[in-house]
């Protein structure tokens, strides 16, 4: 019994693929078939593709240049697919092998000539082997390229395919096809890698090992070298095409980088090839391990699966996390140039969500903002997010309103033309957990350095995205050992932390900071009204660092985390270093809220399916 592995490789037509057939040709456990549709594709397409070579190629028969020891290689061209793989298994059975590789070097424009139900080829009846002498495995390998790339170095070749500039010419749409195909086999039996030649080209070892783990054969080291010159493999159309490959020798980046211009007319081309591009890339290897594992990294591993809702008035829709993104031209990432809000979702409600549309609206009028969304379209865009993602609960919403984006790069919002940009980020995220905070056992902060900024610099009674003042005390906090940093104002007193409000206990009477030099925030404000409701006496002042560190408890205030105490300030250990009952009666008192009347917006029902 001999197991035999047939790859199918898919590519555009540029050198690499090739290179990629002379690296699996050193392997002593494979053999290669170069472009075997190739002459069946050019008989199809005769009268709309030119080629040096059409006729010979066509018929079999040798350029009447060519050496008598090329006519075997052209009158090879016209078996078909199942004849020359079964010329290679018979090959392989009578070498003795165990085990073999077929690799099978295909150009993705002749993917309609393939049948990927059946692994054969169109029109052909699936390929028949003794079963009880072999077994074969189909599998199919996507080799991409970015497509800038391949289209800056186009006219190399100009000579041979005359300039044509389609998007089958380039490859990557028809790539996707093929992985369309292969994943949609009724059997679910499609097995596919797909691999960048940028990457392979970078670290070719690494790479071919992940590739040859990915397709389940043994590594090679063979793999990663090749003599100079033609090769026995190529296809009869070789002198036209391998010349720049068959000065080659191995994976080795040029040592001169070409820096070459984008000729206006490859444009088109394009921008229809960057989508496909974009997502078979986030199915590499390389781009699948470019950080930690989504194991380590989402405490719920639903968030390694969200729909982000992003656009302009009118114009929004949902697309997954790995697709989302704003115009580099958009004002957030121009100068800062937006405004937020965090909200969060219980039991099939939102809380606060008036207060918070309203204190958005508010900014959005402070900075100036123009063609702003409606407050009926940001409802029916977070309605949709949610039903998207299936939050009811335990989710915490990140809501952006930028300026929108501008037609040139600049501060100026004159060049904002196109209204305002809102994303609506949903995550699954509990109050308590890795990303937020500990409510029970509570947490330490640490005073920072930076002192929070005032209304005669950048006021913060608007919600803006100017966060550096917040970024730079974290990272103090962070590089302490502690959970936030502790903001003191231009005078000394205490403002609220880098990312929350602040409250103390004194002898039973909550103390909170004015809002001068800080964010009102909503849950702030819930907190004052929940006192009063208890019969807690409350007091809004200035209060300075030494009574934060001699004060019974203290605890923090934010939408995401709700109500956190905080067991030490500076190395001070505030009351008996665990949470007070002040504390607990209020946290006590806002976990309600979602079920009273007044507080919160109702999620309407969902539908799986209409």
């Amino acid at each position: 019994m001999i197991d035999v592995t047939i790859i199918h490789c898919w590519s555009a037509p540029r050198s690499r693929s090739t290179a990629l057939m002379y690296s699996f040709h050193e392997r002593k456990d494979c053999m290669v078939l170069d472009e075997p549709l190739y002459r069946r594709w050019l008989e199809e397409n005769k009268e709309s593709v030119t080629r040096p070579y059409t006729e010979e190629l066509i018929n079999g028969i040798p350029p009447k240049h060519s050496k008598p020891e090329d006519r075997p290689k052209w009158e090879k061209e016209k078996e078909d697919l199942n004849s020359r793989i079964l010329s290679c298994i018979e090959n392989m059975c009578n070498d003795g092998k165990r085990q073999g590789i077929i690799f099978l070097k295909h150009i993705a424009k002749h993917a309609p000539l393939f049948n990927f139900e059946k692994d054969c080829e169109m029109n052909c009846v699936p390929l028949e082997v003794d079963e009880e002498r072999v077994h074969l495995t189909h599998k199919h390998l996507l080799l991409i390229r970015d497509p800038l790339q391949s289209l800056s170095s186009w006219n190399a070749s100009n000579d041979v395919h005359n300039g044509n500039v389609t998007p089958n010419e380039v490859g990557i749409v028809n790539l996707l096809y093929i992985y369309a195909n292969v994943t949609s086999k009724s059997d679910g039996s499609g097995i596919i890698s797909v691999l960048d030649s940028d990457d392979l080209v970078s670290d070719p070892e690494s790479i071919i090992f992940d590739l040859c783990k990915d397709l389940n054969i043994p590594y090679s080291d063979e793999m990663l070298h090749w003599e100079a010159g033609p090769k026995v493999c190529d296809g009869p159309w070789a002198p036209w095409w391998y010349n720049g490959v068959h000065k080659s020798s191995g994976w080795v980046r040029e040592s001169n980088q070409v820096y070459r211009t984008l000729d206006p007319k490859l444009l088109p081309a394009l921008r229809v090839s960057l989508a496909p591009y974009n997502f078979l890339k986030q199915l590499t290897h390389r781009y699948r391990s470019r950080g930690p594992p989504p194991s380590e990294i989402y405490e719920d591993p639903r968030n390694g699966n969200l729909l982000v809702y992003v656009g302009t008035p009118g114009r929004g829709r949902l697309v997954p996390r790995e697709f989302a993104g704003v115009s580099p031209w958009d004002s957030s990432v121009q100068g800062g140039d937006a405004t937020w809000e965090g909200i969060r979702v219980y039991r099939g409600k939102i809380l606060s969500l008036e207060r918070h549309l309203k204190r958005l609206f508010r900014s959005a009028k402070a900075l100036g903002f123009q063609n702003v969304h409606s407050k009926e379209q940001i409802m029916e865009a977070i309605f949709q997010t949610l039903a998207a993602n299936g939050m009811r609960d335990g989710a915490h919403m990140r809501l952006t309103l930028t300026r929108g984006e501008k037609y040139t790069s600049s501060m100026n919002p004159k060049f904002n033309v196109y209204g305002t940009t809102l994303i609506i980020l949903a995550e699954w995220k509990p109050t308590q957990g890795k990303t937020t905070y500990d409510n029970v056992k509570g947490i330490t902060l640490v005073t920072s350095a930076i002192r929070r900024n005032s209304p005669s610099t950048c006021d913060s009674k608007i919600h803006h995205n100017n966060m550096i003042n917040n970024i730079l005390p974290k990272i103090q906090a962070n590089l302490a050992g502690a959970s936030d940093a502790l903001m003191l104002d231009l005078d000394g007193f205490v403002s609220e932390t880098n990312a929350t409000n602040v409250f103390m206990v004194e002898d039973g009477i909550l103390h909170t900071p004015h809002a001068d030099h800080c964010l009102p925030g909503i849950t702030r404000e819930t907190i004052l009204v929940l006192a009063k409701e208890l019969g807690i006496e409350t007091n809004v002042r200035r209060i300075s660092l030494a009574e934060f560190h001699a004060a019974d408890e203290v605890f923090t205030t934010g939408t995401m985390g709700e109500l956190t105490p905080v067991t030490m300030i500076d190395g001070r250990i505030i009351g008996d270093g665990k949470r007070g009952p002040v504390t607990t009666r209020l946290q006590e008192s806002y976990s309600l809220l979602p079920e009273r009347d007044g507080w919160s917006t109702p999620i309407p029902p969902f539908k799986d399916t209409e």
